[in-house]
């Protein structure tokens, strides 16, 4: 089990940008990696996946098109871009590693980072 350690969460205004970055310390190997997020009081849902060779990405419809995720294997970095941010989007968010978006989903996680907190003000 891999360390994930996330970082790039803030607190912006609603409209605003963030980028979070997930890296590890070791490497994210074949795993697939997702986004997750937890509001307070709701369960954790995924936002986004990515496949290891970065062919297949998963988003939840509630990203609409503002969140994008990318993968750089050398650098074993995965990262979040959001955009349009709104209220809703405030939760903690977490990195994952699981062996396939299904598990993902289910909860199957092979590593999880602590998490990074985003906040989105009206």
């Amino acid at each position: 089990q891999v360390q994930l350690v996330e970082y790039g969460g803030g607190s912006v205004q609603a409209g605003g940008s963030l980028s979070l970055s997930c890296t590890t310390s070791g490497t994210f190997g074949d795993d697939v990696v997702g986004w997750l997020r937890q509001a307070p009081g709701m369960e954790r849902e995924v936002v986004a996946a990515i496949q290891s060779d970065g062919t297949y990405l998963l988003y939840n419809n509630f990203t609409e098109g503002r969140f994008a995720i990318s993968r750089d294997n050398p650098k074993n970095l995965v990262i979040l871009e959001m955009s349009g941010l709104t209220p809703d989007d405030t939760a903690v968010y977490y990195c994952a590693t699981a062996q396939s978006t299904r598990a993902l989903r289910k909860g199957q996680y092979n590593s999880i980072g602590q998490g990074t907190r985003v906040t989105v003000s009206s």
